[in-house]
């Protein structure tokens, strides 16, 4: 087996980034999304012809030999990482080697109800979870799901998850034009999000050729939607170069910002001028509001 390991790549959420493809030679995922950037497969319910414990292992160790500093171990595939059939033994193993190195997995989400998988899964320091929406309609349409695969029922696994896991659970909304980019799909986020209490959550849009015709949405539009999404730690995750125009907060005006929303330090950069930077500098300073790194990024919050 080739392509194990790839990286490390400079992730802007994550930091650097050792990836470990647990399916490297083809396609195997449970969804078929709309907006993936592999070209569109059949949908499976179980990973085969996949490398070995050892080989990935091996191939691992090896990297880790090569390569220093890392942030985190991503697992993931060209596909999803969860169908990989010995992912608990895999956990197992990688943890007695990754030394201070953080363990992520990047996963759509689709198997979190299930009693095993959450328990492999509360072993590592990240889980990467996909939501891109709560209805019916709406998550039939755009992930494309295997069937017998309900939103409902990993909406319930993820709380179920969250009640149990300890580290850094992360959940991401990819807004697709025409599909999740409703105030409607938002407001059923924001409750089922609510209720799973992610600890950071990810809002961004298509920037990388999708496997079919679909299109992502601007920025304007990420931030109105993300301000739907009420008491929650969102970042807006857009990669495309933009500028937009900034505006003036006074101090109590980020203060009531930062009671309705934590925000990013990259949400700040795209919106504050620099008065407001000042102001906000001061708040800290007085100590109403302080820093929280959740997953490797950096958040205003309310003290």
């Amino acid at each position: 087996m080739s392509n194990i390991i790839f990286g490390p790549i400079t992730s802007r959420r994550f930091g650097q980034s050792l990836g470990i493809d647990l399916s490297p030679n083809s396609k195997q995922c449970n969804f078929d999304c709309l907006y993936c950037e592999l070209k569109g497969a059949k949908t499976v319910n179980s990973a085969s012809n996949t490398p070995s414990v050892q080989e990935v292992l091996d191939a691992l160790n090896e990297a880790l030999h090569k390569h220093h500093n890392l942030d985190v171990i991503t697992l993931t595939a060209n596909g999803e990482p969860t169908l990989y059939p010995k992912l608990d033994t895999l956990v197992d193993e990688i943890l007695k080697i990754k030394k201070e190195t953080k363990l992520l997995i990047l996963s759509n989400g689709s198997t979190i109800a299930d009693p095993l998988i959450q328990n492999t899964l509360s072993k590592l320091d990240i889980v990467k979870l996909s939501l891109d929406c709560v209805s019916p309609k709406c998550f039939k349409k755009l992930d494309r799901a295997h069937k017998g695969i309900e939103i409902s029922q990993i909406v319930e696994g993820m709380k179920s998850f969250r009640e149990r896991y300890a580290g850094e659970l992360v959940i991401e909304i990819l807004v697709v034009d025409g599909l999740n980019d409703t105030e409607e799909e938002f407001q059923a986020l924001n409750e089922a999000l609510y209720a799973i209490s992610p600890d950071r959550i990810d809002v961004g849009t298509i920037d990388r050729p999708p496997a079919y015709e679909v299109k992502g949405v601007s920025i304007e539009r990420l931030i109105e939607l993300s301000n739907i999404l009420q008491n929650l730690p969102v970042s807006i995750a857009y990669k495309k170069n933009y500028i937009p125009q900034k505006r003036y907060f006074n101090e109590e005006e980020i203060y009531e910002l930062l009671v309705r929303r934590p925000q990013s330090f990259e949400d700040i950069a795209l919106c504050f001028d620099e008065k407001s930077l000042e102001n906000l500098a001061h708040l800290v300073e007085e100590k109403r509001l302080y820093v929280k790194n959740i997953a490797g990024v950096n958040f205003y919050k309310v003290v």
